[in-house]
């Protein structure tokens, strides 16, 4: 494995495949999965739910608390995987990315494709008018992989783990 990487964090805008290339991922490499979604309050949900974009104050005491537990796995040596929009470089500076302990891959699509995914799936809360307000609000991440949606999720999968050096195409 590429030395340093515990903490894997894929990032992007809501329909990017965040959660099932985390399972699919977690699956192959044996490491936790966290759902970045699973640590919002419930006032944050209700906005979501309602179609109303969450404000950086809305976001921070989310991002703290994901924070927490990724410094807590760091400090334990723990690999994990984590699914988190992390739509701007203050987030993922929050999060502690540093391309090296914590690295980030950016799941990368066009305002159509992903509407069309969002359109076509069941979200507890997230409203599909929030995509254009994250895609606005999207800062692309400085290092890290960055993948194409539009290949297969094997695709995927098999580009994230030839970035960490485990397998060899």
């Amino acid at each position: 494995m590429k030395e340093g990487i515990v903490i894997l964090i894929l990032m992007g805008p809501m329909g990017c495949g965040k959660t099932t290339l985390g399972r699919l991922l977690s699956a192959r490499l044996g490491w936790p999965f966290l759902d970045g979604d699973d640590f919002h309050s419930r006032q944050s949900v209700e906005k979501m739910r309602a179609g109303i974009a969450l404000t950086d104050e809305d976001r921070f005491p989310w991002l703290d608390r994901l924070a927490l537990e990724i410094r807590d796995r760091l400090a334990r040596g723990r690999p994990t995987i984590v699914a988190c929009s992390a739509l701007k470089q203050a987030y993922r500076d929050l999060l502690g990315v540093d391309q090296t302990s914590v690295a980030t891959v950016y799941l990368k699509g066009d305002y159509e494709l992903l509407h069309r995914r969002i359109q076509e799936r069941r979200h507890a809360y997230m409203n599909p008018e929030l995509l254009r307000s994250q895609l606005e609000t999207l800062e692309e991440p400085r290092g890290g992989l960055c993948v194409d949606i539009a290949l297969s999720c094997e695709e995927i999968i098999q580009t994230i783990m030839e970035f960490l050096f485990l397998e060899k195409s």
